[in-house]
């Protein structure tokens, strides 16, 4: 019986992974009904001090945006990226990676990619390199953020067991950071290099594709 429930729970991560959005929460709510109330599960207590932590850090990032907060940070992070434009793959995964960690949300990130693509086409870089990467290390900084959701309710499954914040941080802060290096340098390379892609340099010339121009914030 537990390989069934286990198949369930899979699938339903799987199809609420394909959906994405509300699709994912549907998903979990129609495999918790399959399995309380035709597999006969008993279903446990709302996790009450985890849900308090999650709304209170979510109240608070909303404040930090409706301050001002959040666009301040994107203007710090418009003008750090800048400061090395031949080596935006590098420092693009480790602004968002901070700014997502000082923030607590990945959403910052969204601000970010228009001045990532525009300060890599003028240096030459192709804007897929250092565009997924930030990406990817803005959602490794949620899991290492101490006031991102996520972090928050992992401290309230673990407290029971004698975990602490600062264990969780000491081993997810340098993880993730190192993890988002190391796949800089693993998409450094990728691909031509903007004015050696003859379809880009094509496009460019029958004015398919503007040249890079400044990037609003």
């Amino acid at each position: 019986m537990i390989w069934v429930e286990l198949l369930i729970v899979l699938v339903c991560i799987f199809v609420g992974a394909r959906l994405g959005g509300i699709g994912l929460g549907t998903a979990a709510g129609i495999g918790l009904a399959v399995l309380v109330f035709i597999l006969g599960l008993p279903p446990g207590m709302p996790p009450r001090t985890v849900l308090g932590m999650i709304i209170a850090v979510v109240t608070a990032a909303a404040t930090m945006q409706a301050a001002g907060g959040l666009d301040y940070l994107v203007t710090l992070a418009d003008k750090a990226l800048r400061i090395w434009p031949a080596g935006i793959t590098i420092v693009a995964p480790v602004v968002a990676y901070v700014f997502t960690l000082a923030a607590g949300t990945g959403h910052i990130v969204y601000a970010l990619l228009p001045v990532i693509a525009e300060v890599s086409r003028k240096a030459g870089v192709r804007p897929e390199r250092p565009l997924s990467i930030a990406t990817i290390a803005s959602q490794q900084a949620i899991t290492a953020s101490p006031i991102s959701a996520a972090t928050v309710a992992l401290l309230g499954l673990l407290t029971p067991a004698g975990v602490h914040l600062w264990q969780i941080l000491l081993i997810c802060i340098p993880s993730t950071l190192l993890g988002s290096l190391i796949g800089a340098l693993a998409v450094m390379w990728k691909g031509p290099e903007l004015k050696d892609d003859p379809i880009y340099q094509d496009r460019l010339a029958k004015g398919l594709v503007t040249p890079p121009a400044s990037a609003t914030v």
